[in-house]
């Protein structure tokens, strides 16, 4: 059998099969899924590319490639020969040389994996975020909270819930450009999943009507052990009320009514906040996701 790597771009359609049985022995080994779900959707959509790394005619890896990122996983059964490295140098020799005015290339370890930070150290990449993943357990019921006086909580039924949240979401998460920068293409893309339930995307209203918080769920079929707490968001112009805590309180409630046993969410380890709010609930470390972005070559001054 040769030891050569080839890679090839596929369309999501093409690889689906082979691709989703990569991914699902990946994540059972990993404990964690190889791709975060923008990089999915983005393949998805063909706004970035999906290629399938074949060894002697066998799929022993993929990688999705774009926007300035790539992510990338190796079959278990394939891994320690070293196919993570040759696909990272194939990667990177189609990445092309940097221009003037180009962003370093950015590359997510889903886990803190000594392999990871070995193959970033000899590319020149250094570590710029991490993303916890925390958990926590669930009882069987949990209270219900009251809502807030002056707030309404209602889940998403489309129409006006749409744009609306596309909005505040973005103003949210405006510092971090790839949960800020959802459009309703996205949303829609995402309806559009098997996990997708309307009941599990609470939105929170004030008197007026005005959308100023949310808390999106989500709990994969086959798989509701553990929910997720997908997305929070509050509107800064309501900090100190206390929704945050609200919201999350009546999502776990939420989860539990759903029969998950554990809940899930990532988080920056820089935002403060959040982080001290999700552990006064009860969350703790479960992994760690490292965003790389690789150093760009010095370029000789000019005289």
């Amino acid at each position: 059998m040769s030891d050569s790597l080839t890679l090839s771009v596929s369309s999501p359609d093409e690889a689906r099969e082979p691709f989703l049985r990569l991914v699902a022995r990946a994540a059972l080994v990993d404990g964690q899924q190889p791709f975060n779900d923008q990089a999915l959707v983005d393949a998805g959509k063909g706004a970035r590319s999906l290629l399938v790394a074949e060894r002697g005619g066998t799929i022993v890896g993929a990688a999705i490639v774009g926007q300035g990122e790539l992510e990338f996983v190796i079959d278990p059964e394939w891994r320690e020969e070293g196919l993570g490295r040759q696909l990272l140098e194939i990667l990177l020799a189609n990445q092309g040389r940097p221009g003037p005015d180009d962003e370093p290339l950015r590359a997510w370890a889903h886990g803190d994996h000594p392999a990871a930070r070995r193959l970033a150290a000899t590319h020149r990449f250094d570590a710029v975020r991490r993303l916890l993943q925390l958990r926590r357990e669930l009882p069987a019921a949990l209270d219900i909270a009251p809502v807030p006086d002056g707030f309404e909580l209602s889940t998403f039924r489309g129409g006006r819930d749409i744009d609306e949240w596309v909005e505040l979401n973005a103003r949210v998460f405006a510092e971090h450009p790839e949960q800020g920068g959802l459009t309703a293409e996205d949303l829609s893309f995402r309806r559009s999943e098997s996990w997708f339930e309307p009941d599990d995307f609470l939105l929170l209203r004030d008197t007026t009507g005005r959308l100023v918080g949310y808390n999106w769920l989500k709990v994969e079929p086959g798989d509701d052990r553990v929910g997720e707490i997908y997305v929070i968001g509050v509107d800064e112009s309501t900090a100190g009320q206390g929704l945050g805590r609200f919201l999350m309180n009546r999502g776990l409630a939420r989860l539990a009514e759903r029969g998950c046993v554990q809940a899930a969410l990532f988080v920056d380890a820089d935002n403060t906040r959040a982080v001290a709010l999700y552990r006064s609930l009860g969350f703790t470390d479960h992994t760690v996701d490292v965003q790389y972005e690789q150093r760009l070559p010095l370029r000789p001054q000019r005289r």
